[in-house]
């Protein structure tokens, strides 16, 4: 975990960048990554120069070749342990003409480079630090932090990460962690399941995904099958944005996930037959962007489910995507519960009698404040292509432990780990519940009935207070007295003002 200390250095960086130009979150935390893997690029080389020294062989998969870089520099200045200690102008210099240019154009194309995600989505990067203050200010910071374990790094790029604090185009915002943490859980990932977000950005799901495999299962990266598993094949993140791909693949670089597939896809204009019944398990919060051209739509997606609305085409993706037993958990705007169209209810009607649709968590509306104000709920199915929903389970969750305005300041008690605990006895005990409960179980035949709406005011039952009022004719007697009192009041005032 991160100190207040490193905290305050970062947020004097960041403002540093502001008052230097930059003022886009995404900007900044992108300038950052190019250092943050420039110093893992000079661990790594110090490692197989150790590696290498130990055994008395040849250095094998140095990152840095020997001889000089196109500029003439030799690439041994270009190592983080040499390059730190550069004055202020010569970093500067260092950096754009040589150390940037490595990372964007050569690293990619070295057999013995960094095997990792991240250096692929190099090609587009562009350098933006605007002056020699700003880069040895942030040198300094980054070197001043020790990196050693995973934690640090992850918390730190974490910490970075909570500062986009505003949304992005095309519908992206960032999820909360507690809300990713919370769908993790539910949906408990194995090792040995691939798991994908078609719509990563950030790639907090795949993150967390892999802190919950590491916390739940001791032998992971002790056992050789699941470890390179683990690091190789377990993660898969879509995005069509080259600067959050950059910054996803950092992200799972820096939680400890050497080489995830990270790639760019428009995921909702590809084909997608090599990906087709793939994936174990989704999670997701795809943007909601409102609605599309068909031309602009995979053809296999209207297949499914004929519309031009972004939040189900991507529910049809799912579908698609999942292996027959898969499970997934996707954040969805309210309107895909109750939406009276055709496509809305066709979706529906396919999600519970074609399906699984194993629970409904109703979110309150302000969970992804500064960003938005939509009112979203959490859908959790398990992909058969033969049915099987027999009841499915709603939860109103009323606190996720912030308040709900812009601010969101942490309160006392959060609605989740009860949300956690009691999905565990969906099949059991809340199954007894009733509907004025904050849980409850719905039978499919009521929700075939109702037009497949999975809205959960639909099935709620408000609790009535009886409450016993006085006879009409009391009533009428006390407003009479208080009528005489008034306007025997009156008089008196009259009389005093001489009328």
């Amino acid at each position: 975990m991160i100190t207040g200390e490193i905290k305050s250095q970062v947020d004097k960086v960041w403002n540093t960048f502001w008052s230097g130009g930059i003022s886009n979150p995404l900007e900044v935390i992108e300038q950052i990554t190019y250092l943050l893997f420039l110093k893992r690029l000079d661990e790594n080389h110090t490692r197989e120069e150790k590696r290498a020294n130990l055994l008395g062989q040849p250095l094998q998969n140095a990152v840095f070749p020997d001889g000089l870089d196109p500029q003439g520099r030799p690439y041994a200045d270009l190592r983080w342990s040499r390059f730190k200690d550069f004055s202020q102008a010569e970093m500067f210099t260092v950096f754009s003409q040589s150390v940037f240019p490595f990372l964007r154009n050569e690293l990619p194309k070295l057999s013995n480079g960094e095997e990792s995600t991240y250096s692929h989505h190099m090609k587009d990067a562009q350098f933006k630090i605007p002056n020699a203050g700003v880069l040895k200010q942030v040198v300094d910071v980054i070197d001043s932090i020790n990196m050693d374990g995973k934690d640090t790094k992850g918390d730190l790029y974490e910490y970075m990460l909570s500062k986009l604090a505003s949304a992005g185009t095309n519908g992206q915002f960032r999820t909360p962690r507690h809300i990713i943490d919370l769908m993790v859980g539910m949906t408990a990932p194995k090792p040995l399941e691939a798991i994908c977000d078609p719509a990563s950005g950030t790639c907090g799901f795949l993150v967390q995904a892999g802190e919950f495999l590491r916390k739940n299962n001791p032998n992971l990266l002790t056992n050789d099958e699941s470890k390179k598993f683990f690091h190789n094949q377990q993660f898969h993140g879509f995005d069509f944005d080259s600067t959050m791909l950059r910054i996803g693949s950092m992200n799972m670089l820096l939680h400890g996930v050497e080489n995830p597939d990270i790639s760019y896809r428009d995921s909702l204009a590809d084909l997608h037959a090599e990906e087709e019944e793939k994936y174990h398990v989704i999670l997701a919060n795809p943007p909601f962007a409102g609605s599309l051209d068909y031309e602009n739509v995979a053809k296999d997606l209207l297949t499914v489910v004929k519309t031009k609305k972004t939040e189900l085409l991507f529910l049809a993706l799912f579908i698609k995507l999942l292996k027959p037993g898969g499970r997934a958990a996707v954040i969805v705007p309210d309107g895909v519960l109750f939406g009276s169209t055709g496509a809305h209810k066709a979706l529906r009607k396919m999600l519970v009698e074609g399906h699984k649709l194993d629970a409904v968590v109703k979110l309150p509306s302000g969970v992804f404040k500064p960003y938005a104000g939509v009112s979203t709920a959490i859908l959790f199915f398990t992909k058969t292509n033969s049915g099987g929903t027999d009841n499915v389970w709603f939860y109103d969750v009323k606190s996720d432990g912030f308040s709900l305005d812009d601010k969101r300041t942490p309160l006392a008690s959060s609605d989740l780990p009860d949300v956690l605990a009691r999905w565990n006895e969906r099949t059991t005990t809340e199954r007894q519940r009733a509907r004025t409960d904050q849980s409850f179980c719905v039978p499919l035949s009521e929700i075939a009935a109702n037009d497949y709406d999975l809205s959960l005011n639909r099935y709620k039952e408000i609790e009535h207070e009886d409450v016993e009022h006085a006879d009409p004719e009391e009533i009428l007697t006390v407003l009479d007295g208080l009528e005489a009192e008034i306007a025997e009041g009156m008089a008196d005032l009259r009389e005093l003002l001489g009328g």
